[in-house]
């Protein structure tokens, strides 16, 4: 698989969030990820390249498998490009606020992957890395209703006279 393949996908959902890359029994301090649920239709395409696709089993008896792929958010060479979408605006997501998308309700995600093969201890793959995602956050009626106020910053209650 060539390098320059990258992975548009649109409109799925991500599970797994780590975007504060807290250690966990799965993850290493520091290490920002998610796992997205892949459309079936594109898994043996993936497979077939050799993108690390990994199964969750199903919950009840007669559940199929769910195929998800790991994917990295590194910020040292490339940063990616995020967004968090809402109906007021596009917000940048970098280091320093990244972990929002841990917590907050999602609508839907749009995405590039940009792949890199790896090779460790004879075994080898293609890793998943964001380049561009778009985080579509699920809106209460509270939220539309006060879409149009100006945001400022928390002032404990204090007004500064101008």
């Amino acid at each position: 698989m060539a390098e320059d393949k990258q992975l548009l996908l649109e409109d799925v959902r991500i599970i797994f969030r780590n975007f504060e890359g807290r250690e966990t029994q799965f993850n290493r301090e520091g290490d920002r990820n998610f796992c997205v649920v892949l459309p079936p239709h594109l898994v043996p395409m993936l497979v077939a390249d050799g993108w690390n696709v990994k199964y969750l089993q199903g919950r009840e008896e007669g559940d199929e498998p769910t195929p998800i792929l790991k994917a990295s958010v590194k910020y040292k060479y490339r940063p990616p490009q995020i967004f968090m979408i809402s109906s007021r605006n596009k917000t940048p997501m970098d280091e320093s606020n990244i972990n929002v998308l841990d917590w907050v309700a999602i609508k839907s995600v749009d995405m590039i992957l940009t792949p890199y093969t790896y090779s460790v201890r004879g075994e080898t793959g293609i890793s998943a890395y964001v380049k561009k995602m778009f985080v579509t956050i699920e809106e209460d009626e509270l939220d539309l209703k006060y879409a149009d106020l100006e945001m400022l910053p928390a002032s404990g209650g204090r007004t500064v006279d101008a």
